[in-house]
């Protein structure tokens, strides 16, 4: 892993701590959350010192396993009683908040395209747009939360196109790592998210953002 500099570092850091907030204040800071929260982001950084992701020859790939364990979570929120209750329970207003963080997030990956740790297409000036979800969420929370002028069907509408935009970027990630599977980035792959801190990203950050979209389709549908 190339030297990374240190307002990078510091970028990633506030977005970290900016997501686990806003996504514990959504669940109301319930304790049992948090916890489990800290501790999965405890246990991936303990791997990444192991090498474990870094294998990229490794079969099946192992970078997904970054972000399948906290999808599955959200899978059986879906389907189970009590993890519906969970969703249920989630501040709508909060996790609308909580997509800000796309913001920071998109210039750290900047700041890694630049020290040649991910390809350009995972950047905005490549095919990432995630970006344009960070920046309209402060407007559309302030349109249908504050002024209360925007409908559930323009929030639901900003909630699905968001959640595209997210799975994009997802999908451009892992066909641009070094493995047998890759499609992108073969002069400059993504190795940034694999080490530590940048492997928070797809372990906690993006989970967390994928939960906020899913809650609140799932909110204004039932509605």
């Amino acid at each position: 892993m190339p030297i990374i500099s240190p307002p990078i570092y510091i970028t990633f850091a506030a977005a970290l701590l900016f997501t686990y907030y806003f996504i514990s204040k959504a669940t109301g800071f319930k304790k049992p959350f948090m916890i489990v929260a800290v501790l999965w982001m405890l246990l991936q950084i303990g791997v990444s010192f192991t090498a474990f992701y870094t294998r990229f020859e490794a079969m099946p790939p192992r970078f997904p396993l970054l972000i399948l364990p906290p999808l599955a979570f959200l899978i059986y929120s879906l389907i189970s009683p009590k993890g519906q209750h969970f969703l249920r329970s989630l501040d709508l207003k909060t996790l609308t908040l909580l997509h800000i963080v796309r913001i920071p997030v998109e210039i750290a990956l900047w700041g890694l395209f630049l020290h040649k740790t991910i390809p350009e297409i995972m950047t905005f000036e490549g095919k990432n747009f995630d970006i344009l979800s960070g920046l309209s969420a402060t407007i559309i929370y302030y349109f249908a939360f504050v002024k209360n002028v925007v409908g559930k069907q323009v929030l639901l509408l900003w909630n699905v196109a968001c959640l595209l935009l997210v799975i994009n970027i997802v999908v451009i990630a892992i066909l641009s790592t070094p493995t047998p599977f890759q499609k992108f980035g073969f002069e400059q792959p993504n190795i940034a998210v694999v080490y530590f801190p940048f492997l928070l990203l797809p372990a906690f950050i993006v989970p967390a953002v994928i939960l906020a979209h899913v809650t609140a389709i799932k909110q204004l549908l039932s509605k």
